[in-house]
């Protein structure tokens, strides 16, 4: 049992430098070719962060007793960035082993590492995205000794989404249909988590299904250590840590299996 619960983070420590050198790879094809290469890693967290801001103080005109604008809208980044780098990882993800066939057959490569390698990828995105938070942070003076808990939200957050990655990757492969369907889901996420609102916003009647979003755990954990400086309320954290394992380790033993079958439908 213990060796099931070990095998994953010894797999990717044996291979360390080669996610890493796959990792650095993608990236750098990934923005070839265009015009402002890995600028897009900072404007693309911006210009998202700029039509929730305008939608939400311009045209909603959302107010918060608490903030002033310029904090909501760094109350909106802390949700977004997390969404943002969840969203990008499960698109990429999902189709992973289906566009990689080549690796499949590749006796070299340890097939449990294609989704991983997916999601790491988009995983830079949240990093420019991060450190541009914790630098208005410290401008506005809102960072707190709390936000040393970020980096364990975030392993969380990455945890949750290999082990997502993994099955619904796994599954694509016999259900093609369905990186058509992640992208309604992502969508439809999008519009429920609280990325421009709080808990505190929703009726009490509705809060019960915010506890259906998994990304609900995740978005609170962020902006409660980072913007508003405390641990994260109502065991959100714990939940947090809990659905992480539950979504890595059942990813991995699944991916385990089916992947004996890939070769011959991929």
């Amino acid at each position: 049992m213990l060796k099931f619960f070990t095998a994953p983070f010894h797999l990717f420590w044996s291979h360390r430098m080669l996610i890493l050198q796959t990792t650095r790879n993608e990236i750098s094809s990934r923005y070839a070719g265009s015009v402002l290469g890995l600028a897009w890693l900072v404007l693309y967290p911006l210009l998202f962060l700029s039509v929730y801001a305008l939608i939400y103080l311009y045209i909603f005109k959302v107010r918060f007793g608490l903030f002033d604008s310029n904090e909501y809208v760094v109350l909106i980044f802390c949700g977004l960035i997390p969404f943002l780098g969840f969203a990008e990882g499960l698109s990429l993800g999902v189709g992973s082993v289906t566009s990689n066939a080549s690796l499949i057959k590749n006796t070299l490569f340890p097939i449990e590492l294609i989704p991983v390698k997916a999601v790491m990828v988009t995983q830079s995105t949240q990093v420019v995205g991060t450190g541009l938070l914790i630098v208005t942070l410290i401008l506005l003076g809102k960072i707190s000794a709390w936000a040393l808990l970020f980096p364990v939200i975030w392993l969380a957050q990455i945890l949750f989404t290999i082990g997502l990655v993994w099955i619904l990757s796994s599954l694509n492969v016999f259900l093609r249909d369905l990186q058509n369907m992640i992208a309604v889901l992502i969508l439809m996420l999008m519009m429920i988590s609280p990325i421009a609102y709080t808990a505190d916003m929703v009726p009490d009647a509705l809060r019960p299904y915010l506890a259906l979003n998994p990304l609900y755990y995740i978005i609170i954990a962020y902006q409660d250590c980072l913007m508003l400086g405390r641990f994260p309320r109502e065991g959100i954290f714990w939940v947090l840590i809990l659905i992480s394992g539950v979504s890595f380790w059942t990813g991995y033993w699944f991916f385990s299996r089916m992947k004996r079958v890939f070769a011959d439908n991929v």
